[in-house]
């Protein structure tokens, strides 16, 4: 991995504050193909000291692995706060590869991060990712993926909670990422799973905001111990 000169001198180092390591993308989703990489996610935490600094630590860093990357831990409960997808979804993750006792604590609060919001950022992410498609030239990989995260969506609102692993639906979905589903069915599909998404209490099981309370109490606890 190339190293930026911004990054050279980084006093933070993934390997050694890495609270949280999972494996995200479609390992996690359960349909991986001979091909695909090994996509990994994490949250570390900055020693407190450093913000002390007019140099602040990284909010993110890439590596040291392939296909690595990881958000420092508050700037983590932010983007959860936000309900962002891909930071949800590492809450959930079936594959925890590296766990700390802040790890746990993390993961033992999951839930406080949920809102009906999730219900609005899953949907729209879907959505944007409906625009970038052409149905004439679909890239079928990007409308797999618009399905499913959809797809989890709806169970997000459904059973309060993401929904990583879409075993019941691999099938389908890879015959998607083939291209062998035509793009009217494709579309019908979306249009199906949008509709049960803007059904009149569709998001009853989440709360109306998240616990940013307990959240909050998270981080300062992470901080103190990172003294």
């Amino acid at each position: 991995m190339m190293v930026r000169p911004d990054q050279a001198v980084c006093p933070v180092s993934v390997p050694e504050h890495l609270v949280l390591s999972v494996v995200t993308g479609s390992r996690a989703y359960g349909l991986e193909t001979e091909d695909s990489d090994v996509d990994r996610r994490g949250v570390f935490a900055a020693p407190t000291p450093l913000f002390w600094r007019l140099d602040k630590p990284p909010t993110h860093l890439e590596g040291p692995l392939p296909e690595q990357f990881s958000w420092e831990v508050e700037r983590f409960c932010v983007l959860a706060l936000e309900a962002n997808p891909t930071v949800l979804e590492c809450l959930w993750s079936p594959i925890v590869e590296r766990v700390t006792p802040a790890g746990e604590e993390l993961l033992a609060i999951r839930r406080a991060f949920l809102s009906r919001r999730a219900h609005r950022t899953f949907a729209g992410y879907a959505q944007a990712q409906l625009r970038r498609l052409d149905p004439a030239r679909p890239k079928w990989k990007q409308a797999m993926h618009m399905i499913r995260l959809m797809l989890s969506g709806l169970h997000l609102a459904r059973e309060g909670e993401p929904l990583v692993r879409v075993d019941a639906h691999r099938d389908r979905l890879l015959a998607l990422r083939r291209g062998e589903i035509p793009w009217p069915e494709v579309e019908r599909w979306r249009a199906e799973l949008a509709a049960d998404l803007d059904r009149p209490g569709a998001c009853d099981a989440l709360p109306e905001a998240p616990d940013r309370r307990t959240v909050e109490d998270y981080l300062v606890t992470v901080r103190r111990a990172s003294l």
